[in-house]
């Protein structure tokens, strides 16, 4: 089901208070910190947060606040953790910060969606990740915006190489680029080809 931009935000604003009543089963799934590491929310079994003193659980969170990568909506839910109980602490630290952060992954894969300039693997891709599950969004995130940057890049820069009004510097700064990594074919496209 394709989702267009406006419905997306205000199904976003909607179905976050029914997020956060679901956590249990949308915890399971896990997803990633902003910062793009890897990470699954812990269960009862083996949470370290339920050992934790209520200073120690406050830190933690302080910590995640003050990482410069933390989306809105994980600062929000932090916030409202920091004004609660020491079960309120320890619901966000295993729980409402990955169902938070799946609502800050929603945001910024609507945002590459609006983006004029995402080519169009990367807005693909980007709706598979919006129908999909939190680990759909979190891998978009993490890996498949890149690779699908690198699919959109190549066209680009192919398109540059059959351009009749290149000249052979620049095909051949092209042809070396196209070989590269997703970085380097960004580089040449964004900087490179201007100093061919």
């Amino acid at each position: 089901m394709k989702l267009s931009r406006a419905a997306l935000v205000v199904a976003t604003g909607a179905l976050a208070p029914a997020l956060l009543l679901s956590a249990p089963a949308l915890a399971a799934t896990g997803t990633s910190s902003s910062s793009g590491t890897a990470v699954v929310a812990t269960t009862d079994a083996d949470s370290p947060y339920d050992t934790m003193s209520e200073d120690d659980l406050r830190v933690a969170i302080l910590r995640i606040i003050a990482d410069p990568a933390t989306g809105r909506a994980v600062n929000r839910e932090a916030q409202k953790a920091l004004d609660g109980t020491v079960d309120d602490l320890r619901y966000f630290l295993k729980t409402g910060r990955w169902i938070a952060q799946d609502e800050d992954n929603l945001v910024a894969i609507a945002t590459i969606l609006a983006n004029p300039t995402s080519g169009k693997a990367v807005k693909r891709e980007a709706q598979k990740a919006l129908d999909g599950t939190a680990a759909d969004r979190t891998y978009f995130l993490q890996t498949g915006l890149r690779l699908a940057q690198a699919e959109d890049d190549r066209v680009a820069i192919m398109r540059i190489v059959a351009d009749p009004a290149s000249g052979d510097a620049l095909r051949a700064a092209a042809l070396k680029a196209f070989e590269g990594t997703p970085e380097e074919m960004r580089y040449f496209l964004e900087v490179g080809r201007y100093n061919v």
